[in-house]
């Protein structure tokens, strides 16, 4: 096994007791909506056979054929009621328009799921469900992001979507499940993370657990991976992260180790073209120069 498929085995190894990766995945269709700039179907999909994902798919008016697909990825915020609805309506960090808007006019699909305990999913608190899982050997990040690669899965088998063409997106938690994402998962052709690439040593530095809630520890991690390690795996991907100088999510060491590190890999990869970080002076938020990046990075590499 190469080296890489080794450590990738290794980090999801960490991620507790988990369903088979091979079990298939099935999709009920509940609402077909036109909206002025995209076709949106609801979904419930069957990813890992304990309780059913919310969904929403999003497809360019007038498309045809295989399309480019982003699986965005929806932030945390404490707002549990927003979930995948982020897609469609976007958040308070975000700039206008949401995201399936801005991806469809650039005739892009995008699929987003209610992870655990958020949107359709809501109703327990999320410390009840960390230690729910605990006791059956589960971590909440495992199982979310399990959810997110059966929902890989279920992209790569509809007929409307390109399998080579699929990116990652997303803001804050959806940040860091893009670049685990895409980190664990080769079918993931581009990532791009806003405002949460986070160093786990400055955390440790700087004592600050609690700006990250319970779904983002994973038991021994940091034994065994830094978050340039399991960012290194993307490589030789196009991977671009978005950070602010001011959000305490990245401290500009940490930005500054994880930058050396992966600046290294895709210069011996060959692929230094691939990794850009884009630092701005500004907090936990989305501004309207992020945005321009994100669309025209996304426009350069997954093609008209």
């Amino acid at each position: 096994m190469p080296a890489a498929a080794e450590r990738r085995a290794a980090l999801y190894a960490l991620l507790g007791d988990l369903p088979p990766r091979e079990r298939p995945v099935s999709a009920e269709l509940v609402l077909e909506e036109r909206h002025a700039a995209y076709h949106l179907e609801r979904l419930v999909l069957d990813l890992n056979g304990r309780e059913p994902v919310p969904a929403l798919f999003t497809r360019p008016l007038e498309a045809a054929g295989r399309l480019p697909v982003v699986l965005y990825h929806h932030a945390h915020g404490g707002d549990y009621s927003l979930g995948k609805t982020e897609l469609i309506a976007g958040r308070s960090a975000l700039q206008p328009p949401p995201y399936a808007e801005a991806l469809a006019r650039r005739g892009i699909a995008a699929l987003a799921i209610d992870h655990w305990n958020f949107g359709e999913r809501r109703g327990r608190t999320e410390s009840a469900l960390f230690k729910e899982l605990l006791w059956h050997g589960q971590v909440l990040w495992g199982v979310m992001v399990y959810d997110t690669l059966k929902a890989t899965d279920y992209l790569v088998s509809r007929p409307d979507v390109d399998p080579r063409r699929i990116a990652g997106l997303g803001i804050s938690m959806g940040s860091t499940m893009a670049w685990w994402h895409a980190a664990l998962d080769e079918r993931v052709a581009v990532c791009v993370d806003l405002c949460c690439l986070s160093d786990f040593q400055a955390i440790l530095a700087t004592r600050a657990f609690d700006q990250h809630n319970l779904y983002y520890y994973v038991p021994g991690l940091l034994q065994h991976f830094s978050a340039a390690d399991i960012n290194a795996l993307i490589c030789p991907r196009p991977h671009l992260s978005l950070a602010g100088l001011f959000d305490p999510f990245t401290p500009p060491s940490g930005l500054d180790r994880i930058d050396t590190a992966l600046r290294a890999a895709y210069a011996q990869a060959d692929a230094s073209d691939r990794w850009h970080l884009v630092r701005s002076p500004s907090g936990h938020f989305e501004t309207a120069h992020m945005r321009q990046q994100v669309l025209a990075f996304l426009a350069h590499w997954l093609g008209p």
